[in-house]
């Protein structure tokens, strides 16, 4: 697969591990070009699997790999202090980890799984976009590929969901911490657009990734909003991947705190 984005800069992509969205965006960016990219996951075996792929499809590009929990503050300050050590500079960042959680109406939902859910979802895009964009701000902007473009400094893309837009039975605190995503990329969008950063998000339908097919239960929770949707199919993790590196990419220079809905229509139907 061949892109024409440029990618010039340093990627850091969260929850890249295994064969989700995370995963499809570290390799998406190595395709299209970007030579230095940081992967980070809670699990150091399925973020080796993504090492090893990205290795083997482009063995040029230059890999900062560290496991850890997004949702650590101390862990998120030390890896992105640790890229720019390591690379001088991040220009692309895409925070992917989150997860779902059992289909529990609020009445049936403790503490304990409210916080979780809002700890790795909302409280971890938080605490690595804030890191992302204190590094951001610092730097000089990178040049844009054509003179018709103002150049970047950075480029977030926050990963939500249609979930965070529409409502969901039995999901309260996912579709809360989802809808929690947009709303602080707009308000970052307002705020650092007047320093060269584009802050965005992509909301994903129901994508096939581990998470939607570990169980039949999981797939039978899901199948609804796979037969609402217009195209009443699962979206497969590069499509989400294309979305978020032409996000990231100075082709949408112009495009400022944007939920770009990723979802084979389920939202219009």
């Amino acid at each position: 697969m061949t892109r024409t984005y440029i990618f010039s800069g340093v990627a850091v992509i969260t929850g890249a591990g295994g064969t989700g969205i995370g995963a499809a965006v570290a390799k998406g960016f190595a395709l299209s070009g970007c030579d230095r990219i940081a992967i980070t996951d809670l699990n150091p075996s399925s973020l080796n699997n993504t090492k090893e792929a990205i290795h083997a499809a482009s063995p040029d590009v230059r890999l900062f790999v560290q496991a850890g929990d997004i949702s650590d503050e101390s862990f998120v300050d030390s890896f992105i202090g640790a890229v720019v050590s390591e690379f001088g500079r991040l220009d692309y960042a895409v925070n992917c980890a989150g997860v779902l959680g059992d289909a529990l109406r609020s009445t049936e939902t403790s503490t304990e799984v409210f916080d979780r859910i809002n700890n790795i979802n909302y409280r971890g895009s938080w605490l690595c976009s804030r890191a992302e964009l204190k590094q951001m701000i610092k730097q000089d902007p990178l040049p844009s590929h054509g003179p018709a473009r103002e150049p970047q400094r950075g480029a977030i893309v926050n990963i939500a969901s249609q979930l965070g837009i529409v409502g969901q039975p039995g999901a309260p605190a996912y579709c809360a911490s989802k809808a929690a995503i947009i709303a602080m990329t707009r308000s970052d969008a307002i705020d650092y657009a007047r320093d060269g950063i584009r802050v965005n998000c992509v909301c994903p339908g129901v994508i096939e990734t581990p998470m939607t097919t570990s169980s039949d239960e999981v797939r039978e929770r899901l199948r609804p909003a796979v037969e609402i949707a217009p195209m009443k199919r699962m979206g497969k993790p590069e499509e989400v991947a294309d979305a978020v590196l032409f996000l990231c990419s100075t082709f949408a220079s112009f495009i400022q705190g944007h939920a770009l809905v990723v979802d084979g229509g389920y939202i219009i139907n």
